[in-house]
């Protein structure tokens, strides 16, 4: 049975600590305003300030992760606590409240990656599709036939008058004979296969469909300049792609299948349903959101360190926090990354990585098995970590 608690917070007083691992339940403003904010914010200079109906510390207490931010009662203020284990209860009789969540979390993920993007490659794109052009161009000159057939597709038929059309035209008959992308039209049905390298999506692309991940594993990336980011490695269970069902809006990354894989695609019918009536499901989702919030909240952290052997470091922390990889005495963890893979993931400019990571590959604390990285000493390097972080490497680039 649901019962919500009612809780008083006076002026100035905390409702919420960064780093924190206090976390078993959020609040919903009743009344008054709360004031919220990060240690180098680069989303503002002063936070935000939360009124009724917003809600505080939703991230991390349905990541099951530390807090990301500081809450400070601006005026007095009444909240409603409510704790992770009565969130399905809750939706399940008041759908605008998911609803809100979610789209919350979508549209604080797109401003992140936004930011994101600026830190880690120097530079602001704009979600033009003409952009996938030079995606697709990018695929090509790296070797990766099947991502930019899919590219140059999806440039034709969202630009038929673009600058590059011709061009466009002319590469993807070249390609497509030794090809093998999947689905450069959405299929009818709701269980689709893609095989490894292959385009699931393209940064830029329009589109209303959400995936679940059956089976395999999807990468999630940027193209910039020439630098390609993965923001993320995504699991069976994962859900990606809610962002442009949710807000309408162009794909503001690229979904690739980092190897085979079978998603199950939800389209904005089947989803404003499963709210409605799927309450467990919905959960699901708000947990894996606020996962993907949280981890893309301390990457904002890795960008602004300056030191690239930091950023290498850091980002191995990162994985091991959001993996939840228990750290005994002795722990010892193979990651399943090559070192370029995490190069990419700290946005190191490609001229830079061999120098950069011949550095990292003679530190002791690293090893190679399988060309994918091995840290012997998990707690070291999560010492290690906060350190780097302490070290306030770069100031807020705003």
């Amino acid at each position: 049975m649901l019962q919500l608690s009612f809780v008083n917070f006076r002026k100035d007083s905390y409702l919420l600590v960064e780093g924190k691992t206090e976390n078993d339940r959020f609040y919903i403003i009743q009344s008054g305003k709360v004031h919220t904010f990060r240690q180098g914010d680069v989303l503002s200079d002063s936070g935000s300030v939360l009124g009724p109906g917003d809600f505080v510390g939703v991230v991390p207490c349905m990541s099951s992760h530390s807090q990301i931010e500081t809450a400070v009662a601006a005026t007095d203020v009444v909240v409603i606590s409510v704790r992770r284990d009565q969130y399905q209860a809750l939706i399940s009789k008041n759908t605008p409240v998911a609803m809100k969540i979610i789209r919350t979390f979508a549209n604080r993920m797109r401003t992140v990656n936004e930011i994101l993007t600026r830190l880690t490659l120097k530079n602001s794109m704009a979600d033009s599709p003409e952009r996938m052009y030079s995606i697709a161009a990018y695929y090509e000159k790296m070797g990766k036939t099947d991502l930019a057939v899919y590219g140059y597709y999806q440039y034709m038929k969202e630009c038929p008058g673009g600058a590059n059309i011709e061009k466009a035209k002319s590469r993807f008959v070249t390609l497509k004979a030794r090809s093998h992308a999947v689905y450069f039209e959405s299929p009818t049905g709701n269980l689709r296969n893609y095989p490894k390298d292959t385009m699931i999506f393209s940064e830029c692309q329009s589109g209303q469909d959400m995936f679940i991940i059956q089976s395999g594993q999807v990468k999630i990336s940027k193209v910039v300049d020439d630098n390609e980011v993965i923001l993320a490695v995504l699991q069976k269970g994962d859900f990606f792609g809610e962002m442009a069902l949710l807000e309408n809006k162009p794909r503001s990354a690229s979904a690739i299948a980092h190897e085979d894989c079978v998603l199950m695609a939800v389209n904005r019918k089947n989803f404003d349903q499963m709210v409605a009536t799927q309450a467990q499901l919905i959960t699901r989702l708000t947990v894996t959101l606020a996962e993907r919030l949280w981890s893309m909240s301390r990457q904002l952290t890795n960008a602004q360190l300056r030191d690239p052997m930091f950023k290498l470091f850091d980002m191995l922390a990162l994985q091991l926090e959001k993996n939840r990889v228990p750290l005994g005495k002795t722990a010892s963890h193979q990651f399943d990354l090559t070192p370029y893979d995490l190069a990419h993931m700290c946005g190191i400019p490609q001229e830079q990585q061999a120098i950069v990571l011949a550095q990292f590959i003679k530190d002791p604390r690293v090893r190679l098995v399988s060309n994918k990285i091995y840290i012997a000493d998990c707690r070291e390097l999560m010492k290690a970590s906060e350190f780097y972080r302490k070290q306030k490497q770069s100031a807020p680039v705003l």
